[in-house]
This record gives structure tokens, C-alpha cells and sequence, in this order.
């Protein structure tokens, strides 16, 4: 018989480790009577096989077909190799190669199988919070290293029992090598603090925990990826409380809710909206508030919206298990700082929010937020990458050079290249404090060293300024390649959607660094990879105050008016002049026409900001974004008509007047239309603004690819509307579905840009 073997080495790149990809192998090879070997490797997983030869091709064709749920597979590569003459099938020791090229899986949610074991009081892991198997549980958050295998991972101090053991090390087991495999008697162990104190443990901890959220007290909860901060959430007392020691004024709260029938009474779901929900990510969906509903209106105040999240661990399983609807999970953090993760973090800094802490003895070695996503128009939209889905990879058009990406200052995340795949980390957040620009260059170093990826060129913004950018420059041993904020925008959109260019960019937001020195933010480009052209922008107006108009929008309105309507400004009969001090907004557009502290800036989202003060709906923010959002929100007429737009053409460039839109919008206040409809008018002179502009540039340029990115993107009322009516006109228009359209995705771009540049260059 072993003279008519036949052997084959194949070898399986992708997610292929941590999710029940050997024992998967091992019965493969069983069931077709196959002899040989599996082992994981830095590189992914290799195979030993032989037989039969009709029976190997049978083999290697269902490794791709019947893959274990959680496992990605991007490559499988077979050649032939001379037979052992095995008499078994064997998973052997893991090995690393001298490359690394394995993918690592991201965190996910408990499993059915797993859920109904903890539910069950005859299985002996009844109530265990920690329960996991090869289809669940923690990955990234408590990896060291690779290959991944326990010694390299955050569980290496739990000695497993005899039982564990057992189910660890028998192939056919859904737990065989289930790196995070434990039970109540030798794993990981919930304990309740009160005033810095472990007083419970185990069940009675969880029972405690439940009690004092039932009792509108504030519980600090530690997850996959740090701790939540939780309060019961129909309890506006509590949540109140929870804003006032958070210092979180009016930004939303996230929702743990236990079951889709739980969240059906406070907000309304489509399918599509449950596909998301019960993902294995879990990641918080954005969901349309109910009319009427019980939740406490502390939680989303001035908001349609609520951003909910199903359980997706054991633990809050259990808890919410107690006789919860809903409970508040919002980060553990005071507001801007990175979330805790270690225990002795969370009591210093969680103290003073936290009446308690649920805490836990497995250690997270890296942070990572929740993910937060919106479905527009049946896609669903990044508003912030993370737990789930991190570190998947973004993979790319062709091969790159290994780049490091720095992002930006805002939604910071960082992007390091490797062959044909672009990681993306986990959100990051603000660069303004030096918390979190700690976890920056944490997050740097991890990276770097699970993928093994040495960069050779650092790519950053054009703002000198930002800490990001510093960090760039001082790492001076290696090329420094400066992207512009709105092109890395528009190449993050190209990268995911594997163009190269020459695009149409639509690039809206809020703040960029302009080459010229002014701040973008409203911008048409010609756009390449490797470079771009301004062909089209908003017409640039005073920022009076600067970094104070973007919190106060109010300045923008006064700015807006002052340049539109000049001296007459003050004349004009709007209920806005009411809500301000009129001294100080003459102060402002004397600021504004000498151009003292008021730099001027094309950006569209502060033409929303300015837009939504007219109107009367936010004078001040308490978090980026609030303003145009509630512009948005205001929206509620299918068909009102559009306002006045026109350009002025200056060479190749164009530039867009805001004085029609304006004295439309003021025309229409005078005249005492409802806010509804003038936020809807708005809107459609916008799309039809843009739809007519790309137009224009087509004619001259015969460019039919759109592509679109930056945060005024996350408007779906714009951004679904601008793209129908592109499509409509014949254009393609190309937007983003793999990363956030906003600056978590700036450093994708960067290193794609960066990468095109460094090869262009020499």
C-alpha cells in the first residue's frame, strides 16, 4: 500500500490559528484515510499529506470548502514532497519560521455551543464567565506573541485541570488547543471591590454586581478589551450620575441589551440591522430610537438614535442574565483618555466614577474599544474599527513595502504594510493627552512585533503639530513620507476598493492641514495614489477664534453671515442674533475681516457647524460631530427643492461659493420655514452642488470614477443621496466598508499614498 502513495506539503495562510483550524485538518485527513501531519507555524499552518492521490485532491479542495467558521483563508499552496510512509495522522508541536505571514484572529463573541453549556446547571461549567472553546472567545486582546499557543498568550499562568487538559489535547474536541481553555477550578476568577477591597468572588461577585446596578449604582466591569463603565439604563438618575463623574456631557451611551426581543421595545431593527447584531463581532449598531420608549433620556439625549450592542462574552451573559432590559456600557475612562485595562489601573482611575469594580485575574495585554457600525442603505459602515474585527487586515491591489502609518490626531489608529495586506490597528483615539499617545506607541511596538513587520519607510500628516507627526519625525532612522490629510482621505477609499487612480476625490470634513497653509476640509481632487490635484473647493471663510469655532459654532454662523452679507450682517432678522451676545459677535467679524486669531478654512463640516447655529440647534458642542449631526437628524421632508449654487473657475481649479447657500438658508429663516425643511433643502443643494460639479470635471478631464471619504461622510442623509445621484449621472462611485470614512481611516491611507510615493521615488 505505501508504494502507491503519493505526498503533498500544502501549506494554509489566512486566520488559521486559535479557530479550530488543526483539529478541523486532523479529521479531515481521518475522513479520507489520509497519513501524515499538521502543525501550526509563524506562517500560518502546514500539512503533510498522503495517500491516495484522488483522495489528497479531495482533501486540499474541502480545506477551503468546510473551513472552521472563524477561520479566513487567503491562500492554500500545495506542492508535491516525498512520502514518510506514516502510519496515523498527527498534530505536532508548532514551529516558527524564519517569516511570519500568519493572520491573527480578532476577539469574538461567545458561541451557541458555549452559551448553552453556561446555561446549563448539569454541565460543569455552568456559570463559568470565562467559558470559550475553538469558535469563541479571546484572541487579540490576549495574544504576546505568535504562533499562537498558550505560553504566547495571557493565560499561560492557569495550569489547566485534568479535565481541561484532557479536552485540550484530544483532536476531536471542540476545545483541542483552545488557547484561553479553562473551568471555575483552574481558570480565571470574577471578584466584586468595594472601597478597594475584594469582598466576593465567582457567583456571589456577579450577584453583588447585579444587585448595586439594580440599586442605580455605577459598576466599572472589565470585558475582552478593557472596562466598562455600567448603570442600569432605565434608571435617568443613575445615568446622570454616571455623565457627571465621567464628564461626558451629552455624547450617547452605548446599550448592552440581553436578547433582540429586549431591544425591540426601545428601538427599531430591519434584518439587516440583526445580521450585524448577532454577528460573532458584536459590534454596537446604531438603531433608530422607538417613539416611545423606557430608556432613561439621560442615555441619548437630543439624538434619534441609539447605539445598542447584543452580550458577547460569558460574563455579560450572566450579568444581564440577573433581570436586566438594558444596561449603559460605556467606556472605562474619564472622557478622552484611553480605556483601563490592568486591575490596579481601573481602581486608580475608575475609583471616583465606580461605586464598585467586577473585576477579573486574566490579563488584557492590549485595549481595544468597542467597534461601532451604522448600516446605510444595506451596507454597513465603519464609525469606529475595533474589537472584532481588528487585526484583520485590509488586503491590497499588489504587493507593498513594509510602511508604519501614523494617522492623525483625532480617531487616531495606526496602519503598518506587509506583502499584500494593510493592518489597521484598533481605534486609538484623541492624541491630546499622554495617556493616550502612550497607547499609540504601545499599540506601535505590539504590532509590530505579532507580525513581524520591520518598516523600512514612516508615513504621517502634513500637520506639524500633531503628535503623531512628531513621533514620525523622531523616529529619524528611517524615510519620512508626509501625505496630505485629504489625499490619504481619498487613497484609503482607493486601497479597500483596489484602484489606483486617476479618481474623482470627494474629500469632506472637518479639519486638514492645507499645503497652503489654510485648513481643508471641503475638497474636489484629481487624485493617484501617489499624488493629486485640487480641482474643486469650498470657498474659504474666517475660523474667528480658531480651535474655539470648531466647539462653538456659533462663531462659524457669525463668520458665514459677516462674509456673505457684509456690514448688513448685524440688520438681518433672525431669531440666532437672540441666543448670542451681540458685542461679541461684532468683536468676531472684526476678527473674522482683519484676520486676527481667524484663519480661514474650506472645510464642508464647518459649514454644517454654521448652518445648525443659524437654525437655532447647537450654539456650543460637547463632542465633535454634535452640531451637523442634529442638522441631520432634523431632515424630515422627501422634496423641498434646493438653494442657489454656483463656482467661480480660476485655471483648473474651481472654487465654490457659499453666499447662495447662505442667504437661501437666512431667506427661508426670515420666513419662518419649519427647521425640517430647510435642513432637507440644505442637503439636496449639497448633492446637487457636488453631482454637478463632478459633471463639469468629467467634461474636462473624462474621469467616471468617484471616490469618496472623510468624516462628513458618516452623514447618511449626504452621503446616500450624493452617491444615488452620481450613479444616476454614470458615474462609479467607490466609498468605504472596511474602515471608518472618517480619520480612523487617514492611516490607510497614509501608508498606500506613502508606499506609491517611496516607489515613484526611488
Amino acid at each position: 500500500m505505501t508504494d502507491d502513495r503519493t505526498a503533498r506539503r500544502v501549506q494554509v495562510r489566512g486566520i488559521v490559528q486559535g479557530v479550530g483550524f488543526r483539529p478541523f485538518i486532523f479529521q479531515l485527513a481521518e475522513n479520507y484515510g489520509l497519513f501524515g501531519h499538521v502543525a501550526n507555524t509563524s506562517s500560518g499552518v502546514d500539512i503533510h499529506v498522503e495517500g491516495d492521490p484522488a483522495r489528497i485532491e479531495d482533501f486540499v479542495a474541502a480545506i477551503g470548502a468546510q473551513a472552521p467558521p472563524l477561520a479566513q483563508i487567503t491562500a492554500v499552496e500545495t506542492r508535491r514532497t516525498e512520502p514518510g510512509h506514516y502510519s496515523e495522522f498527527q498534530i505536532i508541536a508548532s514551529r516558527r519560521d524564519e517569516g511570519r505571514a500568519t493572520l491573527i484572529s480578532p476577539d469574538v463573541s461567545i458561541c451557541t455551543d458555549c452559551l448553552r453549556e453556561v446555561r446549563d446547571p448539569e454541565d460543569r461549567r455552568f456559570g463559568y464567565p470565562f467559558i470559550n472553546c475553538t469558535n469563541c472567545g479571546p484572541r487579540y486582546t490576549i495574544i504576546d506573541d505568535v504562533p499562537y499557543d498558550r505560553p504566547k498568550t495571557s493565560m499561560r499562568t492557569f495550569r489547566m485541570c485534568p479535565a481541561c487538559q484532557a479536552e485540550y489535547d484530544n483532536p476531536r474536541d471542540r476545545r483541542f488547543h483552545a488557547q484561553p481553555n479553562a473551568c471555575s477550578d483552574c481558570g480565571p476568577q470574577v471578584a466584586l471591590e468595594e472601597d478597594g477591597k475584594a469582598i466576593l468572588k465567582a457567583d456571589a461577585a456577579i450577584r453583588r454586581a447585579a444587585a448595586l446596578l439594580a440599586d442605580g449604582r455605577i459598576v466599572a466591569i472589565k470585558g475582552l478589551g478593557g472596562y466598562h463603565l455600567t448603570v442600569d439604563a432605565f434608571n435617568n438618575a443613575a445615568v446622570e450620575r454616571l455623565r457627571r463623574r465621567k464628564q461626558r456631557e451629552e455624547k450617547p451611551l452605548a446599550l448592552m441589551a440581553p436578547s433582540l426581543e429586549a431591544i425591540r421595545t426601545f428601538a427599531r431593527i430591519d434584518p439587516e440591522e440583526i445580521e450585524v447584531l448577532t454577528s460573532p463581532q458584536r459590534p454596537i449598531v446604531l438603531l433608530r430610537k422607538r417613539r416611545s420608549h423606557p430608556i432613561a433620556p439621560a442615555v441619548s439625549p437630543r439624538n434619534a438614535w441609539f447605539g445598542v450592542m447584543l452580550p458577547y462574552t460569558p460574563l455579560h451573559e450572566i450579568l444581564l442574565a440577573q433581570g436586566f432590559d438594558a444596561l449603559v456600557m460605556t467606556s472605562g475612562n474619564l472622557s478622552e483618555e484611553p480605556i483601563a485595562i490592568a486591575n490596579a489601573d481601573a481602581r486608580a482611575r475608575l475609583a471616583p466614577i465606580a461605586d464598585a469594580l467586577l473585576t477579573h485575574d486574566r490579563d488584557i495585554r492590549l485595549r481595544c474599544d468597542d467597534s461601532i457600525v451604522r448600516k446605510t442603505d444595506g451596507v454597513t459602515r465603519f464609525l469606529r474599527r475595533s474589537r472584532g474585527y481588528v487585526p484583520v487586515p485590509v488586503f491590497l491591489q499588489r504587493r507593498q513595502p513594509p510602511v508604519l502609518a501614523c494617522g492623525g490626531e483625532l480617531k487616531n489608529t495606526v496602519c503598518l504594510l506587509k506583502e499584500d495586506r494593510a493592518f489597521v490597528s484598533q481605534h486609538i483615539g484623541d492624541l491630546e493627552n499622554l495617556a493616550t499617545y502612550a497607547f499609540f506607541e504601545t499599540t506601535i511596538d505590539h504590532l509590530q512585533r505579532i507580525l513581524d513587520i520591520t518598516p523600512e519607510v514612516l508615513a504621517c500628516d502634513l500637520h506639524p503639530d500633531y503628535l503623531s507627526t512628531r513621533y514620525a519625525r523622531e523616529r529619524g532612522e528611517l524615510p519620512l513620507i508626509q501625505v496630505q490629510h485629504h489625499h490619504a482621505h481619498i487613497v484609503s477609499t482607493m486601497a479597500e476598493n483596489h484602484l489606483d487612480g486617476p479618481v474623482i476625490g470627494l474629500a469632506f470634513d472637518g479639519t486638514g492641514y492645507g499645503p497652503d497653509g489654510t485648513v481643508w476640509g471641503g475638497e474636489i481632487l484629481i487624485a493617484e495614489t501617489g499624488g493629486f490635484e485640487r480641482a474643486a473647493f469650498l470657498e474659504p471663510v474666517p475660523m474667528p477664534g480658531s480651535a474655539a469655532a470648531i466647539r462653538e459654532p456659533w462663531r462659524m454662523a457669525v463668520s458665514y453671515l459677516a462674509h456673505c452679507f457684509g456690514d448688513r450682517h448685524r440688520d438681518l432678522d433672525l431669531s440666532f442674533w437672540d441666543a448670542i451676545d451681540r458685542d461679541q459677535a461684532e468683536i468676531l467679524a472684526t476678527m473674522a475681516r482683519r484676520g486676527v486669531n481667524a484663519p480661514r478654512t474650506s472645510s464642508l463640516g464647518r459649514l454644517f457647524d454654521g448652518v445648525a447655529a443659524l437654525m437655532g440647534l447647537r450654539h456650543r458642542v460637547a463632542f465633535e460631530g454634535q452640531a451637523a449631526m442634529e442638522l441631520e437628524m432634523l431632515v424630515d421632508a422627501d422634496d423641498g427643492g434646493c438653494y442657489d449654487f454656483g463656482w467661480q473657475v480660476d485655471g483648473d481649479q474651481r472654487r465654490i461659493e457659499i453666499a447662495p447657500i447662505i442667504t437661501g438658508v437666512v431667506a427661508d429663516l426670515v420666513r419662518g420655514v419649519p427647521g425640517p425643511l430647510i435642513s432637507r433643502r440644505f442637503h439636496t443643494t449639497l448633492t446637487a452642488l457636488f453631482a454637478a460639479l463632478c459633471g463639469e470635471i468629467r467634461d474636462q478631464t473624462g474621469l467616471d470614477r468617484v471616490a469618496m471619504s472623510g468624516g462628513v461622510f458618516q452623514n447618511a442623509v449626504f452621503s446616500t443621496e450624493l452617491a444615488r445621484r452620481l450613479a444616476q449621472n454614470g458615474f462609479q462611485v467607490f466609498t468605504q466598508r472596511l474602515v471608518p470614512a472618517n480619520d480612523g481611516g487617514l492611516s490607510l491611507g497614509q501608508a498606500v499614498a506613502a508606499a506609491a510615493i517611496w516607489a515613484a521615488t526611488g
